[in-house]
């Protein structure tokens, strides 16, 4: 019979899937037994006399053992086996490195015995005391290991939420980089969710901004080619949008890796998922309560973490969700300690909440080469000591010129992976936008619109410019590119790539190209219109059309391209060029081809013309667009402002105060304190409260009010509905732990039923989101008002909510249109028999607690203001005319 210990050996075990019993916890019945203790259902074991029998003398041995006793016997004989077998390897390699000794033979040039491989010496083993010599060879045996690795304590203990001007990253980056090396080389995981807690941990956005700096200065300095991966990890993304890079990765993945690698069972998992929310938090809870793992992690580096997310998201085809489940077990087992396995989890769920936006990001890359660079890079940088010297002001100024070309350069080249390379080459300099500037065929960040509850305020705005008023048509913003080839593409306004969806628009560009026009970059409204009569259609019918490998001959939704802004000509950029000249280039060099690529329609105007611009309004929401859009035509400073600046050039020759915004408690200071030619720079800021001058240039990025938009859905004059919330989903980043969002229904009178009409998560504070979590909380036994499962009275087709609420509350909400959809099943038969109505961008305004939920709004309400909406709807010409025929008759 052989040792469990030399059974281990052989290529045939295999362990068993029992957990592992000690001898004590294998023989404590025995021992209740033998001391009178049994349980009550269970007979009491004897003692058992074994005899031993010399089967190789023939001698018959007795002895009076227990189990336990014989047992312990035979595992000492056999650790005393094994004991002897290292201490006669130790002394057969000691008597041949003697032997070696005596013959004058180095041990170095010792040749190796193939049967002997204990021999092989090394240079390295004459340092080697005898007694680290005679010390038994470790067997390598599957044993539990500890879940908690051996902690980061230095990235852990990093002081990254202090300013930059106090920390310095030369400090750690030695004893970083030694851990690095035995982990690799590259900068571990560990120091970004270093970051991570502690911007987690803040709501003050200079924290957040001064702890992703200090970040970022410590991979500049330490590990340069673990900046990129770690910034596109910050920023919650692996590529930009218009390169079809998605790890396509469902909730099932992340629940079977956390139930495989912690041990939890589905009751575990959906206990702390209710409790949680967040999957990252579950995924703290679950490591946090495991113990042991057969397989100690190894510990994640940035690059690691990011490869790993590359693979998952390239992974295609058959058995490719196989692939996916593996790396993501492997991400989720090797993530040391529970703050690693939140922040993993996050990451691939894509919900980071750390708050690290886009802008603040591209505000730390600035500061941080300014203050560090790689060890093999030239450009100057700004020391620490020199930067804290400076006044306030002089420090803002040179942050916000860095902020500025870091901010413009992405605006117009919004790729992470082009933009890092050469900050890491150059720095922040003005060559930055000159290497990573415009680019056909990668799209720009486009240029907003300011909000503008009516028309009233769009004019007091504007008081005195002029400006040109153009439809804000019900479809998709595109932005088209192309170059000299004729290559084109055409980007979303969230820069996705669409030129497989509109094949039928890149058949056109060659057609509506003007002479002497080879490569530009347009921008326009893509609409969903009948070619034969020029209807506008809406915009659920363009979300109808398939949005990959369109073949033209299948196009059933037609569309019209409206263009309404040129960004890029014969190679040139246009951004600086006023409005007023963009637009003209636009209409005279290219060609206009009716009913599918024309311009918006336009009014030019003043603030004098308001009885025209409300006429304009009103015919824009008659054809169904969504309201209109003012910009300023041409590139004049404020009129206030002007006459402020002639004033003070008459009277002193010398520049009025720069316009500041107001500063929040200086409001009495003005009221006291002229102007006079002698304000200082001191006083500059206390005595100026204009607004800024309104530039007619293309921004891309920016929301300014220089571009307004007036849309149907803010006229506080539109109808309501008073809908009863019914189900909810838990919520995502910020909103993890509250519903949000949530299922809206109307009331059917006939039938009694409840039908689903929207989702909404639009128009609540998290005060609301906190109470409406506590009244509907599942975990509340005693004043519970969720159900258990979806009640019978509520007709709903789509996805399952996590929640299902007792329907006891009514909600009053405003919204912009009322579409016809297949998964929504209000007022279905009413107004079609396949498809029910839903809202468009609905916003809750109030809880109506003066009505109970019989008094809800019915199904037949809502067909009726969808009728009254199709009412506006303009008819087609030749309907229009039979019509007028027939008044013509009867008169």
């Amino acid at each position: 019979m052989s040792s469990p210990a030399k059974r281990r050996k052989k290529n045939d075990y295999n362990a068993s899937n029992r957990p592992v019993r000690s001898l004590d916890s294998f023989f404590a019945k025995q021992k209740d037994a033998a001391n009178g203790v049994s349980k009550s259902n269970e007979p009491k074991i004897p003692q058992k006399i074994t005899q031993f029998q010399d089967k190789g003398s023939g001698k018959a041995h007795e002895a009076a053992m227990t189990d336990e006793e014989l047992a312990r016997k035979l595992q000492e004989e056999w650790n005393n086996e094994d004991l002897d077998a290292d201490a006669n390897n130790s002394n057969e390699a000691s008597d041949t490195r003697e032997t070696t000794r005596a013959n004058g033979i180095s041990e170095d040039i010792v040749e190796p015995s193939l049967d002997k491989p204990e021999l092989l010496k090394t240079s390295a083993n004459k340092n080697l005391n005898d007694n680290q010599e005679s010390t038994p060879l470790k067997k390598h045996v599957l044993s539990l290991q500890s879940a908690a690795a051996e902690e980061d304590t230095v990235s852990a203990n990093l002081p990254f939420d202090q300013s930059p001007l106090e920390f310095d990253p030369t400090k750690s980056i030695s004893d970083l980089q030694k851990q690095w090396v035995s982990d690799g080389g590259n900068a571990t995981y560990a120091l970004l969710t270093r970051c991570f807690v502690l911007v987690n941990g803040t709501q003050s956005r200079i924290k957040i901004v001064d702890t992703l700096v200090n970040l970022l200065r410590t991979i500049i300095e330490g590990d340069p080619e673990s900046l990129l991966p770690a910034v596109w990890l910050a920023t919650n993304s692996i590529s930009p949008p218009y390169i079809d890079l998605e790890l396509g990765l469902g909730g099932s993945a992340i629940s079977k890796a956390l139930k495989k690698v912690c041990g939890l069972d589905n009751t575990g998992l959906k206990t702390l998922y209710n409790k949680y929310g967040d999957p990252g938090d579950v995924a703290f809870e679950a490591k946090k309560r495991q113990s042991f793992t057969l397989r100690k992690p190894k510990p994640l580096t940035i690059k690691s973490v990011f490869d790993s997310l590359i693979k998952i998201a390239n992974s295609k085809g058959q058995g490719s969700q196989e692939v996916k489940q593996r790396i993501v077990e492997r991400l989720v087992q090797d993530a040391r300690g529970a703050e690693e396995s939140r922040y993993i989890v996050r990451t691939l769920v894509q919900h980071l909440r750390i708050g690290a936006v886009k802008t603040t990001m591209l505000i730390a890359l600035s500061r941080a080469f300014l203050l560090s660079r790689p060890s093999n890079a030239t450009f100057p940088v700004q020391s620490r000591e020199s930067l804290r010297m400076l006044r306030k002001e002089s420090l803002t100024e040179l942050y916000s010129k860095n902020e500025e070309i870091v901010k413009a350069c992405f605006a117009r080249h919004p790729n992470y992976n082009d933009l890092i390379p050469i900050l890491l080459e150059i720095g922040v300099c003005d060559e930055l936008l000159l290497r990573c500037g415009l680019s056909l065929h990668i799209p720009l960040r486009p240029m907003l619109g300011s909000i503008t509850r009516d028309l009233g305020e769009m004019l007091t705005k504007l008081q005195g410019r002029d400006f040109s008023c153009e439809y804000k048509y019900d479809g998709q913003r595109a932005q088209v590119h192309c170059d000299d080839q004729g290559q084109v593409t055409i980007f979303s306004r969230h820069l996705e790539l669409m030129t497989d969806k509109y094949p039928d628009l890149v058949a056109l560009v060659p057609n509506i190209r003007g002479e002497g026009v080879s490569s530009f970059i347009l921008e326009g409204e893509v609409v969903a219109i009948d070619h034969e009569s020029g209807d506008l259609k809406t915009f659920q019918t363009l979300a109808n059309r398939a949005r990959k490998d369109v073949v033209i001959g299948s196009v059933k939704v037609n569309v019209c391209l409206f263009a309404f802004d040129l960004m890029y000509l014969n190679g040139e950029e246009l951004l600086n060029r006023p409005f007023r000249e963009r637009r003209e280039l636009l209409r005279s060099l290219f060609v206009e081809i009716p009913n599918h690529f024309t311009w918006v329609k336009n009014l030019d105007a003043t603030s004098a013309d308001a009885e025209a611009v409300l006429e304009f309004f009103k015919s824009a929401t008659a054809i169904k667009c969504e309201g209109i859009m003012v910009k300023v035509l041409d590139d004049l400073p404020n009129p206030d402002l002007q006459a402020d600046v002639d004033s003070a050039d008459n009277e002193q020759a010398q520049p009025p105060p720069t316009p500041q915004k107001t500063v929040k408690g200086a409001k009495s200071k003005r009221k006291t304190k002229s102007i006079t030619g002698n304000t200082n720079e001191k006083d500059a800021p206390a005595t100026s409260s204009r607004r800024k001058a309104l530039l007619a240039t293309y921004e891309p990025d920016k929301r300014l009010d220089s571009w307004l938009k007036v849309k149907k859905d803010y006229n506080t004059s539109a109808d309501t509905l008073d809908l009863i919330p019914v189900a909810g989903w838990h919520g995502q980043g910020r909103k993890s732990k509250w519903w949000s969002p949530i299922l809206l229904a109307v009331r059917n009178a006939e039938t009694g039923t409840l039908e689903a009409v929207t989702k909404c998560m639009s128009g609540f504070t998290d005060k609301f989101y906190a109470a409406n979590r506590a009244k509907y909380d599942p975990d509340n036994e005693e004043e519970s008002n969720t159900l258990h499962g979806k009640p019978g009275y509520v007709e709903y087709e789509g996805g399952n909510p996590d929640v299902w609420f007792e329907p006891q509350e009514v909600w009053e909400c405003a919204f912009a249109d009322i579409t016809l959809s297949p998964t929504y099943t209000a007022a279905i038969g009413l107004v079609s028999d396949e498809r029910g109505l839903s809202l468009r961008f609905p916003r809750f305004l109030r809880v109506r607690e003066d009505k109970g939920i019989e008094e809800a709004s019915e199904a037949r309400f809502l067909a009726g203001l969808w009728r009254k909406q199709e009412a506006r709807e303009p008819r087609r010409e030749k309907k229009v005319e039979e019509e007028d025929a027939e008044q013509e008759e009867e008169y």
